[in-house]
């Protein structure tokens, strides 16, 4: 039985690491906030106080943190520690499942390569609900040889598994999704205001778009109006979800990677402002839907 090291454990990293250890794998884990990895010990989890002891004489080393910087310090190492791709033996597999720059992810994939390490990134999509029902979509940069090796032990926690190209190629394709999911939640947003505004029932309106050319996915699974939809994080006081700061941070890395290969994004950069206001006001970590409360409470 392969030996897997799972590092982060946060609200995404926490039910992924569950439906490893539920699918009956051996699973060492760490999170910096001990706090998080405790309760994976009842389902199996090996609870381990340092990152050195969770990656000693692994097979699969997953990870899934908050920033490209993260990434690099965790593998490539820093001020504090040698790496763990120091620690690694050769044909390991790597897995890093945060969202970051795709340039960071190329960087600890060529080090990677290097060592003789497998390394593949592979950003996530179907937040937390998607994480607890093991029904995520892996969109994977990397050879072919490590995804067929990740695409093994990734389909215990997602449902969707593509092999996108390169490394860096996951993060790109996760990087467009979510740039035109900000997009589309800011239309939809929008709309509905509009249609508010000038005396229409909501449920009412959503129904007539769900059934016209507006229809979209945050209309149809994750309407942003409250009361509209029972189960959606807008009908629970915008309870996240996604977080409107994740959503901020994938479009900023939407607009580096235009920078970068000068592409156009002027919707994209329209709804990272809108974002960025909404963040600003305060509502950082509620659910990034709750850009609707902004539109009812500012004159744009």
């Amino acid at each position: 039985m392969e030996r897997i090291a799972f590092v982060g454990l946060g609200n995404m990293g926490a039910p992924m690491a569950k439906n490893l250890l539920s699918a009956g794998l051996s699973v060492n884990v760490f999170d910096l906030v001990s706090e998080l990895a405790r309760p994976l010990a009842e389902f199996g989890a090996n609870v381990c106080e340092t990152i050195e002891m969770a990656v000693a004489d692994v097979d699969v080393v997953i990870t899934m943190l908050p920033a490209g910087k993260h990434v690099k310090a965790v593998y490539l190492g820093d001020e504090t520690s040698k790496g763990v791709f120091s620690l690694l033996k050769k044909n390991s597999l790597v897995i890093d499942s945060s969202t970051i720059d795709p340039e960071s992810a190329r960087i600890v994939g060529e080090v990677a390569h290097e060592k003789g390490i497998q390394f593949v990134d592979a950003p996530v999509s179907g937040g937390v609900a998607g994480a607890a029902a093991g029904t995520l979509t892996f969109i994977v940069g990397g050879h072919e040889g490590a995804f067929s090796q990740a695409e093994k032990i990734l389909s215990h926690m997602g449902k969707n598994i593509f092999h996108a190209g390169g490394v860096g190629s996951g993060q790109m394709g996760k990087i467009c999704n979510n740039l035109m999911l900000g997009i589309l939640m800011s239309g939809t947003c929008e709309a509905l205001t509009l249609g508010v505004n000038n005396g229409l029932d909501p449920k009412v309106l959503s129904n007539i778009m769900l059934q016209s050319s507006g229809r979209n996915w945050a209309l149809e699974l994750y309407n942003p109006c409250p009361g509209v939809m029972e189960n959606a994080p807008a009908s629970n006081d915008y309870k996240p979800g996604f977080m409107s700061k994740l959503m901020l941070k994938d479009l900023g890395l939407g607009l580096e990677a235009a920078a970068q290969s000068q592409s156009a994004v002027p919707m994209g950069s329209l709804a990272r402002n809108l974002f960025a206001l909404h963040a600003m006001a305060g509502n950082d970590e509620l659910d990034f839907s709750s850009l609707f409360e902004f539109y009812q409470k500012s004159e744009l």
